[in-house]
């Protein structure tokens, strides 16, 4: 096999039966075509601005079909464009597993190096997480930057984060990527003195002392104990606004689902948030609260939150989980899909596997599929036979934006208890909250103050309780 063929993309359902894989294509390194980001706008590159990483992509394509492994190096290409590389080339090896050395294996570890000399890259990006071990091997090997799946998420995560909140959770998700991680060369794993004290070289000097990278570590375990506390009293207040809209009744709709789906757009178009829209990965990275209301005048809450994508990487689950904490608390989640990408099924799926990670899999759950002008028909057809809970809508046009309202309005908490109370003129804030909080409000003025029915939440009628009009007076 010359070298041409071993790096040509080609599939045959005869290659390999069942798990048995066909030596060549176990051995092969594939072109995957259309991954090249080749700049030629002068826009484009009048916005990038700085000379952008030239990056190779590699993957490893151990299970599933060939559309599945092509569509993971395509989303790890647009996160790559996203963290402001130039792709020139990407790459997938079939295998049963990843090698344990250097994720390609040694052999294949050379070619792509000779294909790193070529394409002139100087980063490589690999299509999962790397042990500390893959990472090192593989570098020392194609001789440039290589950095895994992860890596490039938290770069990304870096890059757009604005709040205090967020960085502060971007900042503890990369520590705790790093620790196990950490390097050194040279003078770097020298030790300091160790032992009892003494002068430099003395006695008490000869002890087993602490390395650079075990002073490093031992730095980086503060400064994590430092963000967490941080995080920690974030949430407390996080969780006093959220008591608050709780005390008053106000029904919660979470917007969550896979990155660049279009729920900025949503948020945008159902309450008019002005919330930045972004035709790139993880524009939104703080979770923004905005009012709204349904088309029978009702007041609810909608949270637009960080999106998800494949491979998560648990790091952010854990640092984002006091943010993640506002799907699990919702009254509906509204999971927005993008009906235009390759592989929705693959999105609902990843972002329901961190639902169930943060506690949201109980709340009620309204799948959007987003993006329908420029959906396939025939995967709208497929999403709506799979799905039994589902509205396809286009947050450019307004398509289905109705439909949806309507049965957000009727998946929301309806207020259940019937209240008749005679409030005096000086509480005036209670017959706001009423007519604001409550349903089928009835009201007419007497003599002795404001005569209000109504249905309301139980903890509205608890305050009313004191003006009930007794059962002689109702009638």
């Amino acid at each position: 096999m010359t070298a041409d063929d071993a790096l040509r993309f080609e599939t045959d359902p005869r290659d390999h039966d069942g798990e048995q894989l066909d030596l060549a294509d176990r051995q092969a390194l594939r072109r995957v075509a259309g991954l090249s980001t080749e700049l030629e706008d002068v826009t484009e590159v009048e916005y990038r601005q700085l000379r952008l990483e030239r990056v190779v992509l590699i993957g490893v394509w151990t299970e599933g079909s060939v559309r599945e492994a092509e569509n993971s190096l395509a989303e790890l290409a647009a996160l790559a464009e996203t963290a402001g590389s130039q792709v020139l080339e990407g790459l997938i090896q079939r295998r049963d597993k990843p090698d344990a050395a250097t994720f390609v294996g040694s052999g294949k570890a050379k070619e792509l190096r000779d294909i790193v000399v070529a394409q002139g890259a100087d980063t490589v990006i690999a299509d999962g997480e790397l042990t500390p071990g893959q990472l090192s091997q593989l570098e020392a090997v194609v001789k440039v930057k290589v950095i895994d799946r992860t890596a490039l998420i938290l770069d990304i995560f870096a890059q757009h984060a604005s709040s205090r909140e967020g960085k502060a959770q971007v900042s503890l998700a990369q520590m705790e990527y790093m620790l196990p991680r950490l390097r050194g060369w040279g003078e770097s794993m020298s030790r300091q003195a160790g032992g009892a004290g003494g002068s430099a070289g003395g006695v008490g000097t000869r002890g087993p002392g602490e390395t650079k990278i075990e002073t490093d570590r031992r730095r980086i375990r503060t400064k994590m104990a430092k963000l967490r506390n941080e995080i920690k009293a974030m949430k407390t207040a996080r969780d006093t606004k959220r008591q608050e809209r709780k005390r008053h009744q106000v029904p919660s709709v979470a917007i969550a689902g896979y990155t660049n789906a279009g729920k900025s757009s949503l948020l945008n178009r159902l309450t008019g948030a002005g919330v930045l829209v972004e035709n790139a990965l993880f524009a939104t990275l703080d979770p923004t609260v905005r009012r709204a209301q349904t088309p029978d005048g009702r007041d609810y809450t909608l949270v637009d939150t960080v999106g998800f994508v494949r491979h998560l990487p648990h790091q952010l689950v854990e640092a984002f989980r006091s943010t993640l904490e506002e799907v699990a608390e919702a009254d509906l989640i509204l999971h927005v899909v993008d009906g235009s990408d390759a592989d929705p099924e693959a999105q609902l799926a990843a972002v329901r596997a961190v639902f169930a990670d943060v506690g949201a899999h109980r709340v009620p759950e309204l799948v959007v599929v987003n993006k329908a002008d420029l959906a396939d028909p025939v995967v709208l057809s497929r999403l709506r036979h799979q799905e039994k809970h589902l509205v396809v809508v286009s947050a450019r046009t307004g398509e289905g934006m109705d439909e949806l309202e309507t049965i957000v309005a009727r998946e929301l908490p309806r207020p259940a208890i019937a209240v008749d109370v005679l409030l005096p003129y000086d509480r005036g804030d209670l017959v706001s909250r009423v007519h604001d909080e409550g349903d089928g409000v009835g009201q007419e003025h007497v003599a002795e103050g404001t005569r209000v029915r109504a249905r309301v939440m139980p903890s509205l009628a608890a305050e009313l309780a004191p003006y009930a009009v007794s059962p002689a007076a109702a009638r």
